[in-house]
Order: C-alpha cells, then sequence, then structure tokens
C-alpha cells in the first residue's frame, strides 16, 4: 500500500533532503528546490500548506477537505503545531530525522501527520510556507476516510499530549 511505497521511498533515498509528493500531480513540483533549500538551511520537515494565508486548493472531496483544514486548524491554534496543514503528505524531511525516526502508521498517507508531530514533540524545526494543490484529473484517489480516520486519530491526539 502507499504507506509502505512512501516508507521504502525515504529509505531508499541517499539525499539528505527526502521530499514526498503524490504521483498524481496535485502537488506544484515548482516549489521542490525551495523546500530542499529549507531543508539544507535547518529545517526537519518543510510542510506546504494549502490552508494557510496564500494556499489553496482546488477540488477534491469537500468532507475530506472539511476534516483536514479542521484538523490542521485545531493542531495549529491549540496543540501550537506550527503548520496549518499537517495532514498534507507533499512535505521535505531532513534524511537524518527520517532515518532515526520509526513509522508507526501501519497504513495510509497517516504518516505524513505523524512525522511533522513527531518532530513538533521534539522541538524541532517545522517550517511552513503556501502551495496550492490541484484535485486530480484522472484516476481515482485511493484515500479511505473509514479506515484511516482512526489512525488520524491517534497522531492528531498525540500533538495535544507532547
Amino acid at each position: 500500500g502507499v504507506r509502505f511505497a512512501i516508507d521504502a521511498g525515504m529509505k531508499a533515498a541517499t539525499s539528505p533532503v527526502v521530499i514526498v509528493t503524490m504521483a498524481d500531480l496535485s502537488d506544484d513540483f515548482t516549489q521542490l528546490p525551495d523546500m530542499a533549500r529549507r531543508i539544507r538551511a535547518g529545517a526537519t520537515v518543510v510542510c506546504p500548506s494549502r490552508y494557510m494565508k496564500g494556499g489553496k486548493q482546488i477540488g477534491g472531496p469537500a468532507f475530506k477537505s472539511f476534516l483536514s483544514r479542521m484538523a490542521g486548524f485545531t493542531l495549529f491554534h491549540l496543540a501550537r503545531l506550527p503548520t496549518h496543514d499537517p495532514t498534507n503528505s507533499f512535505k521535505a524531511y531532513d534524511a537524518a530525522f527520517l532515518r532515526r525516526t520509526p513509522i508507526e502508521s501501519p497504513a495510509g498517507f497517516v504518516l505524513a501527520l505523524e512525522l511533522t508531530v513527531k518532530a513538533h514533540a521534539e522541538k524541532l524545526k517545522i517550517e511552513e510556507f503556501p502551495t496550492t494543490w490541484r484535485d486530480r484529473t484522472a484516476g481515482e484517489s485511493r484515500f479511505n476516510l473509514r479506515k484511516w480516520l482512526p489512525l488520524y486519530m491517534r497522531w492528531y491526539f498525540y500533538a495535544f499530549w507532547h
């Protein structure tokens, strides 16, 4: 599944910067150099954000967007997680952080939230900047809210506990 595909790619990477992006071309690839620069300058996690000022989301399921936006809002304002969009899988990571941080999520895209809240719990530098996300124009999403919501909730509450 997607969780193990992303994890395998992270483990195979030989660069000091690891960037996760979706193959459906929904992410803004022009931002990759800036993401890598921010990691090289000292950030541990770089989070392009659909939900901060200047960011936007074009298309996609409304309910999924609502849940993601509310999770980001509450984590930013109440748990002080320094990103408005922690569930976005489009992220850059410091490879050293990935090597020492085990991924516990068993499925799906949950690992993006997991790694972000773990970095925050360690008081590591997390940066965000606005991005535009566009829904896919072909193919079908394999996102499974019913299956993955409980997994997201674990890391949502982890952010408050740590």
